[in-house]
């Protein structure tokens, strides 16, 4: 049985999930090659990557293309997700080490810089503030952490507005329309979305220092941030 707060959970979602963040994330490309460049500012030739929501392998191809000396962790709760991810992967999987589960299973590290794309959105509050405490404790003293997930105004109709502007990118992008707004109704009910500022908020409270925005597109907002 498919759960619907779970996109992941059918085997279906899994299949399709290469070729659904283009169609719905604006720049989706483009923002992998901005959190690879901000990773490359502080992090060494011969650098360790943690990437928290690494299922699927799509950042995690794109960070080892571009470097074919830096080593990652990636962490997913899903085992399905994780064997997608090694299937992206291919031989670049030799320097990747694949962990199934949260935070929690993730090395100590230290890492010189970590990842979280398209992630965070899935958790909670207090969970997302302990998750994001979590990451900072591994990585070494300036590393940078990258993140972008759902993030907009929340006034009046703003929530309504910035949801209804996710299906009609996700409808141009060739997505049938009527699918569109049913995945918009889904993330408004199942997801964690809270404001840019507040988002800001949780990392500056985790610790991290020198937070600024780098992207935003339509309803998805990215940070770097500084341990």
């Amino acid at each position: 049985m498919n759960d619907p707060s779970n996109p992941f959970s059918s085997a279906e979602a899994v299949a399709r999930y290469a070729e659904n963040p283009p169609r719905v994330v604006p720049g989706f490309a483009d923002l992998q090659r901005m959190a690879t460049l901000l990773l490359e500012e502080h992090a060494p030739e011969e650098a360790s990557i943690l990437v928290l929501g690494a299922g699927g392998g799509l950042e995690l191809k794109a960070f080892a293309q571009a470097h074919p000396k830096w080593r990652f962790e990636g962490v997913d709760p899903s085992a399905e997700m994780l064997t997608l991810a090694e299937q992206m992967l291919g031989p670049l999987s030799e320097r990747v080490k694949l962990q199934q589960g949260y935070i929690d299973a993730a090395s100590e590290g230290p890492f010189d810089g970590a990842a979280c794309l398209l992630t965070l959105h899935f958790i909670g509050a207090e969970e997302r503030r302990r998750t994001i405490a979590e990451v900072r404790r591994r990585l070494k003293p300036g590393a940078p952490f990258v993140v972008a997930h759902l993030s907009f105004p929340q006034a009046g109709d703003e929530r309504a507005l910035w949801l209804s502007r996710y299906a009609a990118f996700a409808a141009a992008s060739g997505i049938d329309l009527e699918k569109a707004k049913s995945a918009s109704a889904a993330i408004d009910k199942h997801l964690n979305i809270f404001t840019p500022e507040q988002d800001e908020g949780m990392l500056r409270d985790a610790g991290f220092s020198g937070v600024s925005q780098f992207y935003a597109g339509f309803a998805f907002r990215g940070w770097v941030a500084y341990a």
